[in-house]
């Protein structure tokens, strides 16, 4: 009997290791906060390191002296109860210790809150803006815009490809910042409540529809940082990730020169009259940013969920309604707003809609019908 219990020990042992193990294939097994990049990170962390201490200097404390009274004077080794009843000295005693601690707790807390908050004397502003299921970043003095958006193969998330080294935690434009420079973080979202945290930044903060919140971080060590949406935002919440890239001033400098000669090159007049073959390509590329994760790149969405647009009276019914839901969304329902994009994005992504799939309305929907709906 003996044998057998110890052999279902051992086997359960090798499960639990087994399991364990498999865990650490997928994904790095981590117990504590990520090794802190930044000042603030790094007082965030040295206050969790206090409290935690403090915290488990109590708890041995208080169970220590519990355990010791329970076991030193039960009952059956001849203790008998003692019966008093308002002893002064103890209830000062009781009342006094723990207001100490608490001060303790709170002055460092205190501070490291207010230095968070602390966004004054800024080097640079980017305003960061959470849509479903993406973000969006506007660098405001040097007039550059872009979405950053998950690049994780569709076949890793269904398990039909192994998982790559940053799974979930990859995108096509990373948030590019130089090293050395207070950065402030201006936080909103457009459709329902996000939270940008890039934890070995030390910066969480929401990102909430109607309101600007503001959060600041300085690097100074070159490198890829990485983080995720802390919010519940819906479905996709998940495939929100974040990646900050710190690189050198004179690195930044290039990038910015990089980035504003690529806009240049892509801009496109929103008075121009476009073919449909034209619209189509370019909202292909639109529907597949904005679109797919809802509506799904077969157009037939989720049932129960998420509309389908493939045969959908909007897609091929009247244009104009067809706009007017892409542009402001569908109150009390899933379809977010898309006021963000432009003249030419949305008109391209309608045209793609009404002319995929089964979808052959014909309809080549120019950017300034867009313009005249928006007014």
């Amino acid at each position: 009997m003996k044998a057998r219990l110890a052999n279902t020990m051992v086997g359960g042992f090798v499960a639990l290791c087994t399991a364990v193990m498999s865990g650490v294939a997928h994904s790095a097994f981590e117990l504590n906060l990520q090794p802190a990049q930044t000042e603030m990170a790094r007082q965030m962390y040295d206050l969790h390191n206090l409290i935690l201490l403090v915290c488990a200097v109590i708890f041995v404390i208080v169970f220590g002296i519990m355990f010791y009274s329970i076991v030193k004077h039960r009952r059956s080794v001849g203790h008998k109860a003692q019966h008093f009843h308002e002893n002064t000295t103890v209830e000062i005693l009781w009342t006094i210790i723990p207001l100490f601690i608490l001060v303790g707790m709170a002055y460092p807390a205190t501070k490291t809150i207010l230095a968070m908050k602390d966004t004054s004397s800024p080097d640079m502003t980017i305003k960061v803006t959470g849509y479903q299921w993406k973000w969006g970043y506007d660098y405001l003095q040097d007039d550059i815009h872009f979405y950053s958006n998950l690049t994780t193969p569709t076949a890793q998330i269904r398990n039909n490809e192994p998982k790559g080294e940053h799974y979930l935690l990859e995108v096509d434009n990373p948030m590019v910042v130089p090293t050395g420079k207070r950065v402030r973080v201006l936080l909103t979202a457009n459709d329902v409540i996000h939270a940008w945290w890039v934890p070995a930044l030390g910066v969480k903060q929401d990102a909430i529809p109607g309101f600007i919140r503001d959060s600041w971080f300085k690097v100074d060590k070159e490198g890829t940082y990485r983080g995720q949406c802390a919010e519940l935002c819906g479905k996709d919440h998940a495939f929100m990730p974040i990646v900050v890239e710190a690189v050198s001033p004179e690195k930044y400098a290039q990038w910015v020169a990089a980035e504003k000669q690529k806009s240049a090159a892509t801009k496109v007049d929103p008075n121009k009259k476009f073919a449909l073959d034209e619209l189509k390509a370019l909202g292909e590329k639109v529907y597949a940013s904005n679109c797919v994760a809802c509506h799904q790149a077969n157009g037939q969405g989720l049932p129960g969920v998420f509309a389908a647009v493939d045969g959908s009276k909007i897609a091929t019914g009247d244009k104009n309604a067809h706009i007017d839901i892409v542009l402001n969304g569908k109150p009390g329902t899933a379809m977010a707003p898309f006021k963000q994009l432009s003249d030419v994005d949305i008109a391209a992504v309608v045209t793609y809609e009404r002319n995929s799939w089964s979808n052959k309305t014909g309809d080549a929907i120019q950017p300034t019908e867009i313009k005249a709906v928006r007014k």
